[in-house]
């Protein structure tokens, strides 16, 4: 089942429909009391970097590059321990992300929201690694670069270390093939000296 996910400003009234009430921003909106804000919770360790948002500042034409350099920034730690405290809270009820971003479209918390429905599909083709749990999901490394892992959700940062381990398997087992082929490759006849014959004709 898709869960119940949707995305607002943190400044509109809010709704009997919007469920958890979660602030996604890593700063507190600008002129808004905490009262006024009917907050369930602040995740704001999911929010973008300083740097990063600093360097977006929500510019239209930045918005697909913001898109891959955010999904790299959730793959450490603590974004994605804050990802899935989302996941958890999306799987229970109707979850609104809020954020103070005029544009909400161009926000963190679509992305978030994307992820987060996307993530929870799970009989939709493609969007899952074969395997079990996202923790436990293999990563294919030539299918699945680590920011369209973060975009579907796959624990990024032990896809990662699964990745590195697979190359590190194949590259042995290259070495050994090649280490095998060379002691089977038969040995090319070694061209005979013009005096052997002359030799044996004597």
């Amino acid at each position: 089942m898709i869960p119940d996910i949707r995305v607002r400003r943190v400044y509109d009234e809010p709704a009997p429909e919007d469920g958890a009430r979660i602030l996604v921003d890593r700063i507190w909106p600008r002129g808004l009391r905490k009262d006024e804000a009917h907050l369930d919770e602040w995740v704001k360790d999911v929010a973008p970097s300083t740097e990063l948002r600093t360097w977006y500042g929500h510019e239209p034409a930045k918005f697909d590059e913001f898109r891959r350099r955010y999904a790299r920034e959730l793959a450490a730690s603590a974004p994605r321990a804050a990802l899935g405290r989302l996941r958890v809270l999306a799987s229970a009820g109707p979850l609104t992300l809020l954020t103070a971003t005029k544009d909400v479209g161009l926000s963190q918390a679509a992305i978030l929201a994307q992820l987060l429905q996307s993530g929870s599909e799970k009989d939709a083709p493609d969007n899952r690694l074969p395997g079990g749990g996202l923790g436990e999901q293999i990563a294919d490394c030539a299918r699945f670069p680590a920011e369209e892992l973060a975009e579907q959700g796959v624990d990024t940062g032990e896809a990662a270390l699964r990745c590195r381990l697979v190359h590190a398997e194949n590259e042995a087992r290259h070495a050994r093939w090649m280490g095998s082929a060379r002691r089977l490759r038969p040995r090319e006849p070694r061209p005979v000296p013009a005096h052997a014959y002359r030799d044996a004709n004597a």
